[in-house]
């Protein structure tokens, strides 16, 4: 059994107010995954924050949020997914 242990994680300055994100891409190779958080706001949008990981790391990234939301959902009652954006309203 692995020794359970303590990790300190330093977040920094720049990082600590986050970001805002509503919309994301993702691409993927083989070896990754690429995730793309953007603040669209048309006729434009912005890659707020870009997340690269493993396809093992990402797997278990999903399982903590399946978990984290119906935690949620059990507190606060359940969450609508919101609507995708409509064709008109994004603008190349």
């Amino acid at each position: 059994m692995a020794e359970k242990r303590d990790v300190q994680v330093k977040l920094p300055e720049g990082v600590l107010p986050g970001v805002y994100a509503n919309q994301m891409m993702v691409q993927h190779t083989r070896e990754e995954f690429v995730i793309d958080f953007i603040n669209l706001f048309p006729p434009q949008g912005v890659v707020t924050a870009r997340v690269i990981v493993s396809p093992g790391h990402l797997k278990r990234m999903i399982g903590a949020l399946r978990d984290n939301l119906a935690r949620y959902e059990t507190r606060f009652g359940p969450v609508v997914a919101a609507e995708p954006p409509r064709a008109d309203t994004v603008q190349n």
